[in-house]
């Protein structure tokens, strides 16, 4: 009988309690707010939403070069690179060309690369006429979008390493079809030594002497 009165005694304050504390959490769940491009009388706009501080960027969504980003002009691929083509583009997209491109596409653009020798699709090779004329803003956006079953490589590789892999690509098909007339008036193509020899793509190995057959007398 004792527990029961002390209970009746405290029970008002318990349940004024867990009362109290539920009014708090609903308080913290249910909060005035505005809905998106709601309309507010508190501002003299009578807009809720307030426009960004002058010079604000959206984190990581910097994008203004929309040609950069997409490698089209419209809807349409465009045909140039948007930063000047230079020795050390030539060399990033080379070494990005090795290390994605040559599975499939092989080290020249031909298509024999070691992938399709397992049973997958041979890609067309670089050096056919359609792709020879294509823009060269078509392949950024197949190495960003991909294509057929060539999936996208975007995640892989940053923007500025797929404009290098596409001027390389075009450097490629240049020397796989270029003839003497293509040489500037005054300069020769010089000659490689003749201890080396041509394993293509323009890369070249010292050749290896063959084994001697001399046998050297050990010591007594």
């Amino acid at each position: 009988m004792g527990s029961t009165r002390n209970l009746r005694k405290v029970l008002p304050a318990l349940l004024a309690l867990i009362a109290g504390t539920a009014g708090c959490r609903i308080d913290m769940h249910i909060q005035p707010y505005y809905r998106p491009m709601a309309k507010s009388d508190f501002f003299a706009d009578d807009r809720s939403a307030r426009m960004p501080v002058e010079g604000t960027v959206a984190r990581g969504n910097l994008r203004e070069d929309a040609y950069f980003y997409t490698g089209k002009i419209g809807n349409n691929p465009g045909d140039f690179l948007p930063f000047p083509v230079t020795a050390e583009v030539l060399d990033r997209g080379r070494e990005r060309f090795n290390i994605y491109c040559t599975p499939c596409h092989g080290r020249v653009g031909d298509g024999n690369g070691f992938i399709p020798t397992r049973g997958f699709r041979r890609p067309p090779s670089f050096h056919i006429d359609r792709l020879r004329k294509a823009p060269i803003g078509y392949f950024y956006d197949v190495d960003t979008n991909g294509f057929g079953v060539m999936p996208d490589y975007a995640s892989q590789i940053a923007p500025r390493d797929r404009w290098c892999i596409a001027a390389y690509i075009r450097a490629l098909q240049l020397s796989q079809n270029a003839t003497s007339s293509d040489v500037p008036a005054g300069q020769k193509i010089p000659s490689p030594p003749p201890q080396f020899r041509d394993i293509g793509n323009g890369a070249t190995l010292p050749e290896i002497a063959p084994p001697t057959t001399e046998t050297k007398e050990e010591p007594k």
